[in-house]
């Protein structure tokens, strides 16, 4: 079968270092062109991460017949509107996380798709490691009883003010960056969604953004909590992150849940109703693999109409509200509904 031929919307770090790069490392997917708002900044582009073709406008991207799926790496208050566009260009899409600003606004992707037809979906590589299917896989199993705590730390430090997530006028901020990891990471362990949540929110004085927040989450049968910087931990681009889960008859805890900056195995360690402290009963390892060619790999079976696991849209849509409840906790310093 041949290989679905995909287009970048813009040139963004994640793109040219990540994505691109590991769609060539797939057998069912070709990157075929990039487009920037700068002719210039698309060739530069193109030719550093060797595609073919460059646009000077997103509109010629979107009108050219030969992409079947388009990657929307733009910033974060662009998301939908060039989703939107995409898909009614005939384009499946992937689009980066969060893929919105509020839970409305993702929810017009919700017409778009049933107006066009096409595949839309948000870009959790995390989703395709293979360490997150095994965890469920360990409490679907019963092996340590139903979850009742889920406790995550994601945290790195840049004081760019060029970086995106530095501007609060485009959706910046630790919350709307890190903290989309950390609850789809709340909400995979439970396989549930949280009822109620509250927030606390540092606000760098320049920026205007959030620069650490913490947050507890009310699900059905237990909490969450986590906390999130874009100002503390590693400034070499990678994070700082931990993932544990507690439950009526043990404990698991992820090393390594979120990006993989660096190449190492990611370890769960498993524990039971003996094991104290740290030390596990159990220990799974997961060899290093890339997730943005397991993402790329997975969604563009389903562009061809294979089986595959399937992230709908309607997940990126119920990750957004929770972002929207905290958001409105910072300013009512009280819980909010879900």
């Amino acid at each position: 079968m041949s290989k679905v031929r995909w287009g970048i919307l813009g040139v963004a770090k994640i793109a040219l270092n990540r994505v691109i790069p590991a769609m060539k490392l797939t057998s069912n997917s070709e990157v075929s062109a990039i487009a920037s708002r700068d002719l210039a900044r698309a060739k530069e582009g193109a030719a550093k991460a060797g595609v073919a073709k460059a646009y000077g406008t997103y509109e010629e991207l979107l009108a050219d017949p030969t992409i079947e799926a388009i990657y929307n790496p733009l910033p974060n208050h662009m998301h939908v509107e060039w989703c939107i566009k995409a898909m009614e260009a005939g384009k499946h899409v992937l689009c980066e996380k969060p893929v919105s600003l509020t839970a409305v606004e993702a929810e017009k992707l919700l017409d778009a798709r049933k107006r066009t037809g096409k595949l839309i979906e948000e870009a959790f590589a995390i989703r395709n490691h293979p360490q997150w299917a095994a965890l469920r896989e360990v409490v679907d199993s019963g092996e340590v009883g139903a979850v009742r705590g889920v406790q995550t730390m994601l945290c790195m430090s840049s004081r760019d003010p060029n970086d995106i997530r530095n501007r609060a006028d485009i959706g910046g901020g630790a919350l709307y960056d890190l903290g989309s990891y950390a609850i789809t990471g709340c909400r995979m362990a439970f396989n549930a969604e949280p009822k109620r949540a509250i927030g606390i929110f540092d606000i760098d004085p320049e920026f205007k953004t959030d620069r650490l927040t913490s947050a507890i989450l009310e699900f059905p049968n237990g909490h969450a909590t986590f906390i999130v910087s874009m100002q503390a931990g590693p400034t070499t681009g990678g994070t700082h992150q931990h993932l544990g889960v507690i439950a009526e008859r043990g404990w698991i805890r992820a090393d390594f849940p979120y990006s993989h900056a660096i190449t190492s195995d990611c370890h769960l360690y498993i524990g039971d109703t003996g094991s104290i402290g740290f030390h596990h009963k159990r220990m799974l390892t997961f060899p290093p693999v890339n997730q943005y060619q397991l993402q790329a790999e997975r969604f563009s079976k389903l562009v061809r109409g294979e089986k595959a696991p399937q992230f709908p849209i309607e997940t990126a849509i119920a990750n957004m509200r929770v972002i929207d409840a905290l958001r409105r906790s910072r300013e009512s310093r009280a819980w909010e509904n879900v």
